[in-house]
């Protein structure tokens, strides 16, 4: 009986914490639903008007269209450097790596407005305009320390051995990296893509400082309309981006088998 108690009081404590995290993004899905002028929880009500409203607001797809681009862009090219950094960091020996693993990982404790003024006066001293690219480019600062963290925990206990065994039967570097070391350490560099895009697509505070009148991507353009507007729109189109980050973590977790990438990395 004594031992139940703390097993019940632990699952009881973590009911409460599930809770507490789930209880805003219900919030959100169920006043999207509601059949008011306005936002309201619980909904008065039941319909789907305010998903069809969209239609009428092409700027909303218009942006969600750009954070899809600019977060595709930013998952390619984090991913690549991401993965190549990894391999770099865990294998090789040179001067300064400890410096440069804290400067790769600094965007993870800078806070993100510091970093947002900090790349916009970066942009304004090399004359880089608000632009996709721009934007890319502050997301991939932001997000290659994601991918370096579940690509580098994927290395941990790799057998190079299974590397030099093919070396020796004549492969080539490049194709030992595509057809073994890339194979195995997949799961990492696929959940790493994946969590460097929702990065991207929900950034708000560094996009804040970056966008533009013709540049605006969902997030900002969600922002901006709370400013004037405060009806069901708004929970309608952030169901949408909770329910698309959803479905991605759900491929992470259940598809590439994440939780084995974080067990190797604690073995």
């Amino acid at each position: 009986m004594r031992k139940a108690l703390p097993k019940f009081g632990l699952n009881f404590f973590c009911l409460i914490v599930y809770i507490f995290l789930a209880a805003p993004i219900v919030v959100v899905l169920l006043s999207s639903l509601t059949t008011t002028e306005f936002i309201v929880f619980p909904p008065k009500g039941i319909t789907f008007r305010w998903y069809v409203e969209l239609i009428n607001h092409p700027e909303f797809m218009q942006s969600f269209m750009l954070s899809i681009s600019v977060a595709f862009g930013t998952a390619i090219i984090s991913t690549i450097i991401g993965t190549m950094a990894s391999i770099a960091v865990v294998r090789y020996q040179f001067r300064g790596k400890t410096a440069i693993m804290q400067l790769v990982g600094s965007p993870l404790l800078i806070p993100s407005v510091v970093f947002g003024v900090a790349l916009l006066q970066f942009y304004s001293w090399i004359g880089l305009a608000a632009s996709p690219s721009a934007l890319i480019i502050g997301h991939i600062i932001l997000t290659i320390p994601f991918v370096m963290r579940l690509v580098v925990a994927s290395l941990v206990g790799f057998d190079r051995t299974i590397e030099q065994a093919a070396m020796n039967l004549g492969a080539g570097s490049l194709r030992v990296f595509f057809q073994i070391t890339l194979p195995i350490i997949k799961s990492g560099v696929i959940a790493g893509a994946i969590f460097s895009f929702i990065t991207s697509f929900d950034d708000l505070t560094v996009a804040l400082f970056i966008v533009s009148t013709d540049v605006v991507t969902l997030p900002v353009r969600i922002y901006t309309y709370m400013q004037y507007q405060y009806d069901p729109i708004i929970t309608s189109v952030s169901s949408i981006m909770i329910l698309l980050t959803v479905v991605l973590m759900v491929v992470i977790e259940r598809v590439l088998g994440v939780g084995k990438v974080f067990e190797s990395k604690n073995s």
